[in-house]
């Protein structure tokens, strides 16, 4: 008795997508906000078949707006979109507490992270509400953020909302 080869299936493109390829235009964004004088985080909005839909990076010190991180800038340069269930938000460093709100509250199911070791975020809150993870664990993406933090600590500790309290509770 012979066994017959069958091709495997065809897999949706979406299911196919590089993620490094995806996380190389965060980078891009990350290192045009380290050239700005900015801190190196960068995003982008994906459409699940790949399509780059906006991409950004944090702008906090460039624009003097705390809410300009990299999946802020990234989500609103991405401009309305019907629905968000089927878009990948892909970032180098795992996601702030704000920028996870953003993620859960437009129902955007897939986080691509870059890295989570200097800052783990809401990563664990976003699993426990089914949003899928991926955290490539990027050498680079720790190494470019963490040259930034040894030469501008109190810079990422405001970043991160870890500032000391001054003198007159302020």
């Amino acid at each position: 008795m012979t066994h017959e080869q069958h091709p495997a299936p065809e897999l949706p493109r979406w299911a196919v997508i590089d993620h490094q390829a995806m996380l190389d235009v965060a980078i891009g964004q990350a290192r045009l906000g380290l050239a700005e004088g900015g801190i190196p985080i960068g995003a982008a909005l994906f459409h699940k078949d790949g399509r780059l839909l906006g991409q950004g990076h944090n702008r906090r010190l460039q624009e003097n707006d705390p809410s300009v991180h990299g999946e802020t800038d990234a989500f609103r340069k991405a401009g309305r979109q019907r629905r968000y269930q089927d878009t990948i938000m892909v970032t180098t460093l795992a996601p702030c507490w704000y920028c996870s709100g953003l993620i859960r509250q437009f129902r955007i199911m897939t986080v691509i992270v870059g890295e989570s070791r200097t800052f783990r975020g809401g990563i664990d809150w976003l699993r426990e509400h089914g949003i899928v993870v991926i955290d490539i664990g990027s050498v680079e993406c720790e190494r470019l953020l963490a040259s930034f933090i040894e030469r501008h600590p109190e810079v990422w500790n405001e970043d991160i909302g870890e500032c000391e309290a001054h003198a007159d509770g302020g």
